[in-house]
């Protein structure tokens, strides 16, 4: 059900979102003043997630895999907010094998998750955002451009999601619809199962691709920055 008052508000959808980049978006969002719903696998953590961020955040299970489960999460954010505005399409995983070494699991979990989900993701919410000429987001990488021994999913669905990012700027431009591809370098998140530490000082933070959203939705309508590599400006010597 919506109101005039989260009509009035601007809103944003983020997959991923319970912990690390996503998590950090959505605070900065909301901190902006959007109406924000937030997903995870998890419904500890996404629970936990939405309830630090505070100010009405929506913190639902979903898992990206899944294309109904993610239309039915996309269509519950609309009609609880009463639009869409901005989609950050952040969830994915990592398995790091030689391609001789890699199952067939991890292989289909890495591309169904970062690929295929993003697209579903994207699919669901192209309506609402053309209702509104929103802003998609895709979280990338530069290993979406750089390729490293052991990377053959990730650099594939890497790869793969910034060739979307692309095809989609041609076909949303003309309904007010904005697509930027982040490529971020080394970040401090829990991203593999590394926990973050003071060891990640020099790395980029979650809250330095926060505010990169932030600025990016600040940029005038005439001009799109489709595609914004983020490195650590000082990385250890090697």
């Amino acid at each position: 059900m919506t109101t005039d008052a989260t009509k009035s508000r601007k809103t944003a959808f983020i997959t991923g979102a319970s912990k690390g980049i996503g998590e950090a978006v959505a605070q900065a969002l909301v901190e902006a003043g959007y109406a924000v719903t937030i997903t995870s696998r998890s419904d500890r953590e996404i629970t936990a997630a939405a309830e630090k961020i505070g100010q009405g955040t929506r913190g639902v299970v979903c898992d990206v895999k899944d294309p109904a489960a993610v239309q039915r999460e996309v269509d519950a954010h609309v009609a609880a907010f009463g639009g869409l505005d901005v989609l950050f399409v952040n969830a994915g995983v990592g398995h790091f094998a030689n391609v001789e070494d890699m199952t067939l699991e991890q292989w289909q979990d890495v591309i169904d998750t970062n690929l295929s989900g993003a697209f579903y993701t994207i699919k669901a919410a192209i309506p609402a955002l053309k209702a509104q000429g929103g802003y998609i987001f895709t979280l990338s990488s530069l290993a979406g451009k750089n390729p490293f021994a052991g990377g053959g999913a990730y650099n594939a669905s890497k790869f793969g999601l910034n060739g979307l990012s692309e095809v989609l700027t041609l076909d949303l431009r003309h309904h007010g619809i904005k697509v930027t591809q982040i490529m971020p370098g080394s970040v401090a998140t829990h991203f593999g199962g590394h926990t973050p530490s003071d060891a990640d000082a020099w790395k980029i933070q979650p809250e330095d691709i926060a505010q990169l959203t932030v600025d990016l939705l600040a940029m005038p309508a005439r001009t799109l920055p489709s595609r914004v590599e983020v490195r650590p400006s000082q990385p250890p010597r090697k």
